[in-house]
């Protein structure tokens, strides 16, 4: 049987395990050029807040009474198609479910001799991609400028943070507890990394930027991208790739917006997905650089489909540490 979580409902205000429904179905039958996919992990990731809310996005919401939207790793185990062998692993965007079949077109082979598939949800997958498109083509750093990446241990920031050091930047991080912190300094190389809890924030973050900020990497918005736009650099740049604080909760009304004419700031939202061509050579990049040792990743995994939901909202309350995983049994 193929086990499913479904979207049972959108949820109002902060998710809840109650949203969804885990259910069972009966394995679908294959077509020609179509593969069955048994999943082994699932990528849970912030943007899926967005997906259980109807209105117009960047991309369709998920359905109420359907499996919830997500990518996933897993293993053809049988194939209609003459691009793939019973035993390869894949990604396919399969949503939240054990079982998938497939078009071939949508089935993407991914090489795990040298990492495991579960790097393909995270350091070489959507995040990877997303730190290095945001960083690279809007932030831009030169040598030596300051670079300042929130959620700096999650999938998306701690890539962001090491390739500003690789290019010479002063990289100071945000994050939750200094248990987060400590790994982005002591382990993934950052030069700072403030804790937004301490009560201390506004002032230690003043003093680990003392020439001020040339570049945002922004995941989290609310108060702290309040604070932040109060010490851009004339001519600053802004990589806007996500409000994680503000999907559970009403927009924040940022009183700091002036600080855009008044430094003439470049800020430009992005959604990786516009640019697939892309991919593949900054996935080649990525990779090589995590085989060399030079990019650092962490896992938090959830065991079972049913912690799924539970998982999910933990990461939306920032309590995973690098990227979010469900591993299926």
């Amino acid at each position: 049987m193929n086990q499913q979580i479904i979207v049972k409902q959108f949820p109002k205000g902060w998710v809840k395990e109650t949203d969804f429904e885990l259910v069972q179905a009966p394995v679908p039958s294959i077509k020609d050029n179509q593969v069955l996919i048994h999943n082994q992990w699932l990528s849970l990731d912030p943007y899926m807040r967005g997906r259980l809310m109807p209105g117009k996005s960047y991309a369709a919401s998920a359905e109420v009474g359907a499996v919830m939207v997500g990518q996933a790793a897993g293993v053809v185990i049988e194939s209609n198609s003459k691009e793939f062998k019973v035993g390869e692993h894949v990604l396919s965007y399969s949503g939240w479910q054990s079982h998938h079949v497939a078009n071939s077109e949508l089935v993407k082979k991914i090489d795990v001799s040298g990492v495991p598939a579960s790097a393909y949800l995270g350091v070489l997958g959507m995040p990877g991609v997303t730190a290095w498109t945001g960083l690279m083509g809007i932030c831009e750093p030169k040598p030596n400028e300051t670079v300042l990446v929130d959620a700096a241990t999650g999938a998306v920031g701690s890539v962001v943070g090491q390739l500003a050091k690789s290019l010479g930047c002063h990289v100071v991080g945000v994050a939750g507890g200094k248990t987060k912190c400590d790994y982005a300094v002591k382990e993934l190389g950052f030069d700072a990394c403030i804790d937004h809890s301490s009560s201390d924030f506004k002032d230690a973050l003043k003093l680990a930027v003392p020439s001020g900020i040339d570049c945002v990497f922004e995941n989290v918005g609310g108060a702290i991208f309040e604070h932040v736009m109060s010490l851009m650099n004339p001519f600053s740049r802004i990589a806007l790739c996500g409000l994680v604080s503000e999907y559970n909760a009403q927009p924040y009304g940022n009183q700091q917006i002036r600080s855009i004419l008044v430094n003439r700031i470049k800020l430009q939202g992005f959604i990786v997905t516009d640019k697939p061509d892309t991919w593949p050579s900054i996935i080649d990049s990525l990779k090589e650089k995590v085989l060399s040792g030079h990019l650092k990743y962490k896992e938090t995994i959830a065991h079972g489909i049913a912690n799924t939901p539970k998982a999910f909202i933990g990461m939306l309350k920032g309590e995973n540490f690098g990227k979010q995983l469900v591993k299926l049994d």
